[in-house]
């Protein structure tokens, strides 16, 4: 595949000149919008987990904690609504979350410092090579080259997708901040997480990912709210807890479903060297990502907005609506250009993902601009 890589750069130059005409009050009202959807979900679904353990109120308590992670905190940490006028600064990037609004604002497994350098940083910025901390087939390759049968690679990545956030994002989110942290002082990288150090709570690594990441969100979602309804008596409280477990399950089999599947398959490249500048940047971030169906509010909330991958990685700091604005657009240029524009249902792309997981198939390689096709029958 080869395009004109600066007639590219150039028209989705135009397209973000449009875009930024068209930001302002209108975009922060719509974020409210969200916000208040996923805040109902939440409300609804503890007011009605103390009468008995139950799917309805733990899906709403999924979606709410799938909701502020996604579509609350992503755009707002890439500062996707710093350049309204006049809005709080909680709603920007320089107060979200940030000392005790963390409480408040995004409480997560993920520290929101953490997630800064993981994920605006590292992955955005590095997206399909090795450098990216979320680069699925590299971070897969002990169980791709595992012994184990294909079918028990399956049952462990079905088991895996239930508990990823607490047993992989959040503890990666601190290694890689702590790895970055080492860089810049010239220091030793931390362990990976597959070693007994990063999760021993007496070794320095362990006890951060143990204060900063289990122990503070398990608390609170586990101990603080289940015991705010102890006085409607100990059932209710146990209740409360039961649809807090489910409901924490179902988030991380929701958040797997969007997330893993946006920069995998055996049609989306892996890169072989950094990026070659910032109009090869932008082709990348095309060919690299992943789209789903979009279009409507309703659509977007359940996909977290993550179903406009392509624009998001050509404009992480774009509020919410003008990625609904600008993705007909985008997709309009790439026809233009040649360039594969990749948009499937969700579960389509997992089912991609999955098999990449598993070492069923292998993702392409890149050669200056082109792609090196590689055999995508992997030896079981």
């Amino acid at each position: 595949m080869t395009t004109d890589i600066e007639q590219l750069a150039r028209d989705l130059a135009l397209i973000r000149k449009d875009l930024q005409a068209e930001m302002g009050a209108e975009d922060f009202k719509h974020l409210r919008k969200i916000e208040g959807w996923g805040r109902a979900c939440t409300l609804l679904g503890y007011a009605t987990a103390w009468i008995l353990p139950n799917p309805f109120s733990a899906l709403l308590i999924s979606q709410g904690i799938f909701t502020r992670w996604t579509t609350i905190a992503h755009p707002i940490s890439h500062r996707g609504y710093d350049r309204i006028d006049g809005i709080p600064e909680h709603y920007t990037s320089k107060g979200f979350a940030k000392g005790w609004r963390r409480l408040i604002d995004w409480f997560d497994w993920m520290p929101p410092e953490a997630w800064h350098e993981e994920h605006n940083n590292l992955h955005h910025y590095n997206l399909g090579e090795t450098l990216d901390p979320d680069q699925l087939e590299y971070n897969m390759e002990w169980l791709r080259n595992s012994r184990a049968p294909l079918a028990l690679r399956y049952l462990f990545v079905a088991l895996f997708a239930c508990v990823w956030k607490p047993t992989y994002y959040g503890p990666n989110t601190l290694k890689e901040l702590r790895g970055a942290t080492a860089r810049r002082k010239g220091q030793a990288e931390p362990p990976s997480l597959l070693s007994i150090e990063a999760w021993n709570p007496f070794a320095s690594v362990g006890r951060e990912v143990w204060l900063k990441s289990l122990l503070p969100y398990a608390a609170f979602r586990f101990a603080f709210l289940p015991a705010l309804f102890l006085p409607l008596g100990k059932s209710a409280a146990m209740a409360v807890l039961i649809n807090s477990i489910l409901a924490e399950i179902f988030t991380n089999l929701h958040a797997f479903l969007v997330i893993v599947p946006n920069h995998a398959g055996d049609d989306i490249p892996r890169f072989q060297e950094g990026v070659g500048g910032k109009n090869e940047f932008y082709l990348r971030q095309i060919v690299g990502s992943v789209n789903y169906p979009c279009g409507t509010d309703r659509i977007d909330f359940f996909h977290g907005w993550l179903n406009y991958q392509i624009e998001h990685h050509i404009w992480p700091d774009l509020p919410l609506l003008q990625y609904q604005r600008s993705q007909t657009r985008v997709r309009e240029c790439c026809e233009k250009h040649g360039i594969p524009y990749v948009q499937e249902s969700v579960f389509k792309r997992l089912a991609k993902a999955v098999k990449i997981m598993v070492g069923a198939t292998t993702m392409p390689r890149e050669v200056a601009h082109g792609f090196e096709e590689e055999s995508t029958d992997a030896a079981a």
